[in-house]
Parts: structure tokens; sequence; C-alpha cells
């Protein structure tokens, strides 16, 4: 991997250079965490996930490469009181992602630590990427493509599912944070979950186009039914190459199975929405081989 050594990631990598990883590649840099694929001695390699992104790396810098680097990138300076609420939440987010460990369908968490400016974890490499590929799958009319995408959109469900079973809302559903791997979907990205009986985060926040009505004024507060809202928005995109608006008018493109389901998951009343349940038996029904080449007519 070559950087340039002005990049702001450049200091987050010495850093997890100097915990003893080799670095291969730099996958992201957000606003708030920095992924990087590395490995250690002889082994697999894996994903680390640091909790130090964009918006802190700033303050770590000399005062003459902070000059070079800021143009690499559009970011604020955080003050120490915002960045230690943010490494607050990055270890809420291992904690939770440590409590799902043997989950079916959840990317998991292999190993955790902390350097002495921010915390990390690894996870599996998923090397066939996420789901955003596959958006374009039925408006090439590519059969194989619409059968295998339904199915990992129910392992989604199930890996969901899982989730709201071990009392966790994801509140984040979309197809970055869907991750595949031999052709099995994972849900991955734990960090804006909540634990059910936990308020968390702001009441407002939005608007989003794959987020349900609710977070306009209980997002601290959002319940199972947010992620299938959520996931009701990825289907529809992916078997209707559109957005949901306008009283869903594209759902007769979706299999028959699924049309009721969908309808009643893209609800604005979080009461009126299926369980992940009944979403996730729908989306296998609606994988099979008959089901599909039904629905593209042969």
């Amino acid at each position: 991997m070559r950087l340039h050594p002005l990049h702001p990631a450049a200091w987050v990598l010495d850093q997890i250079r100097d915990t003893g990883w080799h670095v291969h590649d730099l996958l992201s840099f957000t606003r708030a965490s920095t992924l990087v694929l590395v490995s250690r001695d002889d082994a697999s390699r894996v994903v680390l996930k640091a909790g130090f992104g964009s918006n802190h790396v700033l303050a770590e810098l000399d005062e003459d490469t902070r000059k070079a680097a800021y143009g690499f990138y559009w970011y604020a300076e955080m003050s120490e009181a915002e960045r230690a609420l943010t490494r607050e939440d990055f270890r809420h987010e291992i904690a939770v992602t440590r409590t799902t460990q043997g989950a079916k369908h959840v990317v998991p968490l292999l190993q955790e630590g902390s350097t002495a400016r921010f915390d990390w974890y690894t996870m599996p490499y998923c090397s066939s990427g996420n789901f955003r590929p596959f958006l374009a799958a039925t408006a090439a009319g590519d059969r194989d493509q619409t059968r295998a995408g339904l199915g990992i959109l129910a392992d989604v469900a199930e890996g969901l599912r899982t989730l709201h079973e071990h009392g966790i809302v994801h509140r984040d559903v979309y197809q970055e944070n869907v991750l595949i791997s031999d052709g099995r979907g994972l849900i991955t990205d734990l960090g804006a979950a909540r634990l059910i009986h936990i308020s968390r985060g702001p009441a407002a926040r939005g608007p989003e186009v794959h987020w349900p009505p609710e977070y306009a004024t209980s997002y601290n507060r959002a319940t199972p039914a947010a992620d299938v809202f959520s996931l009701a928005v990825l289907v529809y995109r992916f078997l209707c190459t559109d957005i949901p608006r306008h009283a869903h008018s594209r759902l007769d493109t979706a299999p028959a199975v699924l049309r009721p389901v969908i309808s009643a998951a893209l609800a604005p009343a979080p009461t009126d929405r299926p369980a992940m349940t009944e979403f996730r038996n729908a989306l296998r029904t609606a994988s099979t081989p008959d089901t599909v080449m039904t629905q593209f007519g042969q």
C-alpha cells in the first residue's frame, strides 16, 4: 500500500503498526473511524477498525505537517471533550459487538485492544465486498443475481432477528453495512446500535433514504421495527430499482410473495410493521429457484 506521508490517515496507520500489525491496505478513512486490512505473522488478513478518523487527526500532527495535510481531507478539529465522547461511543460499539459472539449472519469481533489515543477491534475480511453492486442486478434482468441477492437479504434479516433477540437495535441498515462471504450475507457495523432498554443518541435524526420516519422524533428510542423499515427500503431498492415513494408505485415489479410484507414493513407507524422473522421467511421463499423463475416469466 502506498499512502502519501502527509495524508491524515498516515498518523493512524503509524499507530496501528506500533501495536504490531502489518498494514496491507487502507480500506476507509471516515469522520469517526478508520478501516484497515492488516495481519500479524503468518495469520490470515483481517479488518481492523480503529476508533480514530478524520475529525481526530489534525491535533495529532505537528504544526508544519498539519498545514500540508489539511488539504487531503475536509474535516473539523474536535475538542478534547468531543474526542472523549467519541471514544466512549466507540467503546460502546466494541462492547455491543462483543455480546453478539456466535450469532449467525453478524460479523464477529475477533480481537480488541487500545493505544494511548484510540481503541480498536478486528473482524474477518469479507473479500466479496458489500451489497452495493447487487442494487443493479434486477435492473440488468440477471435472474441468478436476483436469487443470490434475495438469499443474502434473507441472511441479513436473520442476523437482524438475532440482534433483536439479544436486545439490540442496529439503527443503520443499508447496503454498505451488508457484507458478503462465500455467497452469504452478514450485517456489520454496530456503531449506531442501541440496547433496547437504554436510550442512546439524540431524539431527532435524519432524514436519510434508509431511515424510518420515527427517527425524526424518537431516534434515541428506536425499536426493532426501525430495522424492519430500513431493510424493506433496501429490498425495495434491490427489486424495484428505486427508492420507496409515491405509495410504493413500483412494488408490482417485486415477487408477489414479497409485496405484502414489503408494503407492511414500510408502514409509517412502527407498530404496523411485521416482525423480522416474518420478513426473513418471505425473503427465503422469494429466493427459491421456482419463485425467481416465475418472477422473470420463465
